[in-house]
């Protein structure tokens, strides 16, 4: 059953969960997408061809600039699934707000789920808690209470960790922030989505210049295609993890 999923997964990608060969720069960093846990929410939604999924995060899900919102990851996400599934009907929206902590966003996502009912929360964290200096112990404890409120709205859980940047390297300590993400992925079997590590990869293989990508909105632009076009790859890969419904039969 669980083969016959995953061919009907293959089947509606059409390409499969390859990146085309003009992304070959995304391809750099696919190594470091690992889709460690199904995603049994989403295989549902893609089963009833209706996927919903909200990305809860702080500015660096956005990008500045009249076309900004079309261009950054949530967008690119939106359309390169739309592309693959062709059969079901994809939206991807965002609740942005800057200098969010993971507290700050538990907080709120009673008021965010209430009317929406996603079948993936893409919560993306770290930065604010990591550049306020909060106590990491604080940290993990509001991504238990967040990991365990999203379980109970029925929405599956992707963490994002924060961007990789060589200018804020030394200044921001993001190592205790990245390893909670890690401990609490692995405690409730959550997927993570290694947004710092993949960053890091392109910058030190000179795929993307990140020194530049703060000046340069094609450099960026480009980095965004790129976190979209993996994420795609991670979600559909952890989707056909998961066997096919078994129909009644009446």
């Amino acid at each position: 059953m669980r083969a016959t999923f995953i061919a009907l997964i293959g089947t509606m990608l059409g390409v499969g969960t390859a990146l085309a060969d003009d992304n070959s720069a995304c391809a750099v960093a696919q190594n470091l997408v690992h889709a460690d846990f199904a995603l049994p929410h989403v295989a549902n939604a893609i089963h009833e061809q209706r996927l919903e999924i909200a990305v809860v995060g702080s500015g660096s899900s956005a990008l500045g600039g009249p076309n900004g919102q079309s261009k950054a990851y949530p967008a690119r996400l939106e359309a390169v699934l739309a592309e693959r599934l062709p059969n079901v009907a994809v939206k991807v929206l965002t609740y942005i707000k800057p200098r969010q902590t993971a507290a700050d966003m538990v907080k709120e996502f009673d008021s965010i789920l209430a009317d929406l009912k996603p079948a993936l929360v893409i919560w993306q964290t770290g930065t604010a808690d990591a550049m306020r200096g909060v106590d990491p112990e604080e940290f993990r404890s509001a991504l238990d209470e967040g990991v365990e409120m999203l379980r109970a709205k029925q929405a599956d859980i992707l963490f994002m960790n924060m961007q990789y940047s060589p200018r804020t390297e030394s200044v921001i300590a993001a190592g205790s922030y990245e390893e909670a993400m890690r401990f609490v992925a692995l405690q409730y079997e959550v997927l993570l989505f290694d947004r710092f590590a993949i960053m890091r990869h392109w910058s030190e293989m000179g795929t993307f210049d990140l020194f530049a990508a703060t000046k340069k909105t094609d450099t960026a632009e480009h980095v965004h295609d790129c976190l979209g076009r993996l994420l795609a790859d991670l979600i559909v890969e952890a989707a056909g993890m998961v066997e096919a419904p078994t129909k009644e039969v009446h």
